[in-house]
């Protein structure tokens, strides 16, 4: 799971006032500089302007200051689900590094390997493997912004091999160096372009297309790649070299067909280049089932391994992870929200029935 796919799940719990996730995590809002539980009722700011934490502290020595609505430094109580959950997130995130079993996850939660699975997956949607990738892919970014090498960054962050981080950690376009400090001394072309699902933001390094994103308007767009990579050089204006970028980009959105081959620089481990290369085979106006994508690639029993590679597509709607649905024809997770996976399904089967 991507550290974006892993914050859209915090990211629902937040707009679903889900009072389950309290004390999983908190989030913060950069407008107000204030910080909050997922429950809290106060009104909800723009998605843009949040970043998320897995503790009050860590807001705290962000700069954050507590709510005095939601009151997130309060005790917590809720289910034993919850309650397992917390534990083993709280000691997750403080030490990433230990070689966390699923046995020694579940000691943490005081509770079995089944029940702690079925709690992380009800709670967060996602598995206690994945939160502890997760967590290690920021010690890794921490440590790179501090100042680490990479090679010292990879294992201080509990992942072993160089292989293992470059399969958990996200690096279109960028070197892990690069990548780790924020796109520091990196160049970033963007442009934007309308499309029936939103507008879209495209953005390239030398080195390829790196980021592709949808919402409300160019400012808030803009905002994000800047949060994504902080200390690169972004483009003040929208370049018109990206032509074939935001065609591209527009071309899935509204069904039509794209232009041209996107030259892109994804990094990923072997078995996602060959589910993102099956993906782009996906005809317009067709879908397939994660179990099909499998079975295209010669990989029948990885169906999990091929929703985690889409879940991991850097680069959505040129390579059309929208496409794939569950074995019962059900949407399942998407990006930027299911109502934009059907919307982008709708539009390409009426173009297809015409």
């Amino acid at each position: 799971m991507t550290a974006r796919t892993m914050a859209d799940r915090l990211w629902q719990a937040v707009t679903h006032r889900d009072r389950r996730a309290d004390g999983l995590f908190v989030y913060a809002v950069r407008s107000t500089g204030i910080y909050c539980r997922p429950s809290c009722p106060s009104r909800r700011p723009h998605r843009e302007r949040v970043e998320f934490f897995p503790s009050s502290s860590a807001a705290r020595a962000n700069g954050y200051r507590a709510c005095l609505r939601c009151r997130p430094d309060a005790p917590v109580t809720g289910s034993a689900a919850a309650d397992r959950v917390r534990r083993a997130c709280r000691a997750i995130h403080a030490q990433p590094s230990v070689p966390w079993t699923a046995a020694r996850i579940a000691q943490v939660a005081r509770t079995s390997v089944v029940q702690t699975q079925r709690a992380f997956r009800a709670l967060l949607g996602m598995t206690a493997r994945d939160y502890v990738i997760a967590c290690r892919r920021h010690a890794f970014t921490h440590a790179i912004r501090e100042g680490s090498s990479v090679t010292d960054a990879t294992f201080a962050a509990g992942f072993g091999s160089s292989s293992r981080m470059y399969a958990a950690i996200r690096l279109p376009g960028f070197t892990p160096a690069t990548y780790g400090k924020g796109g520091e001394g990196a160049s970033i072309a963007w442009a934007t372009t309308d499309s029936p699902v939103g507008r879209i933001l495209v953005a390239a390094t030398s080195r390829g297309l790196c980021f592709v994103e949808v919402g409300d308007t160019v400012a808030g767009l803009v905002d994000a790649l800047r949060v994504e990579f902080p200390r690169a050089s972004i483009a003040s204006r929208p370049s018109s070299a990206l032509t074939a970028f935001t065609d591209a980009a527009c071309a899935v959105a509204t069904a039509d067909r794209v232009p041209a081959e996107v030259p892109v620089d994804i990094r990923g481990t072997a078995f996602q280049w060959k589910v993102w290369s099956a993906l782009t085979r996906i005809s317009r106006g067709d879908t397939r089932t994660y179990t099909e994508v499998a079975a295209a690639i010669g990989a029948r029993s990885s169906v999990r391994a091929v929703a985690r590679a889409c879940a991991t597509n850097p680069i959505a709607l040129v390579v059309p992870c929208h496409r794939v649905v569950g074995a019962d024809g059900s949407l399942r997770g998407y990006r930027w929200g299911l109502g934009v996976k059907r919307a982008l399904i709708d539009v390409e089967q009426a173009r297809r029935a015409k």
